[in-house]
């Protein structure tokens, strides 16, 4: 009986000791986690210290907990990266926006074509005429619209599907010069569009016949103030006026 009563003691001791050691070691955590932590006054910020102590200047206790600054990156480090979605998106837009402008849109070759059959036409050049007029509707048709928004890609091409028509005719016919004109009439309407919708890098002029097609009048394009004629060539070559600036 005696050594059952000493053997229950025993076993009471050792659980209340084992007990104590978790109680211990918990508070030894809790103290170790808490020794790490700034707390500041609460009338005097700038004044730190840990839990409990007093103010310096006023000797309240340290009951404010101090936020700690994250560890700055260092962007010197050759290892340095920003994983931010953001921020690759921002340069993927910019991306696309140097792409679209180093191809922008320019008439500036049509343009030329369309002088050169102005010219021709000025010296009763049927030929001269038909070669640009070959060499505008091929213009027409390599010209790429990726750099338009979908508003001046459908006005574009509604203008350009009217004079590709025109420039085939006047390319198609090299012997019949008033059958060129005609189609150069309207042709030069649809490029005072263009001019008017996208600009060109050099000074043009519009100039304007009132006795062409019956006294109707005409327009035409040119790259000088000198008036020539494109409808009556050499035989009213100076007949005209500008009209205005492009």
């Amino acid at each position: 009986m005696k050594t059952l009563f000493l053997t229950a003691i025993l076993a009471i001791t050792i659980v209340s000791c084992n007990n104590k050691n978790k109680e211990t070691e918990s508070q030894t955590t809790e103290t170790s986690a808490n020794s790490n932590e700034l707390f500041s006054c609460p009338m005097h910020p700038e004044v730190t210290g840990k839990k409990g102590e007093k103010c310096s200047k006023c000797g309240m206790e340290l009951t404010e907990p101090v936020v700690q600054k994250e560890v700055e990156h260092n962007h010197n480090e050759s290892n340095h990266s920003h994983e931010d979605a953001n921020a690759t998106s921002s340069s993927a837009v910019q991306n696309d926006n140097a792409s679209v402008a180093a191809t922008a849109f320019s008439i500036d070759e049509i343009v030329v074509n369309y002088l050169k059959m102005k010219n021709a036409l000025t010296k009763d050049d049927a030929k001269g005429a038909a070669n640009a007029g070959k060499a505008l509707y091929k213009t027409f048709n390599s010209t790429t619209t990726n750099s338009m928004s979908a508003n001046q890609k459908k006005e574009y091409l509604d203008i350009v599907d009217d004079a590709k028509e025109h420039a085939e005719h006047i390319g198609d016919n090299a012997g019949k010069i008033d059958h060129q004109r005609e189609h150069f009439a309207i042709l030069s309407k649809d490029i005072n569009d263009l001019i008017k919708m996208f600009g060109t890098k050099q000074k043009l002029y519009q100039d304007y016949c009132p006795m062409y097609n019956d006294g109707k009048g005409a327009i035409w394009i040119s790259e000088t103030k000198e008036i020539k004629n494109p409808f009556y060539g050499s035989q009213m070559l100076t007949c005209g006026s500008l009209k205005k600036t492009l």
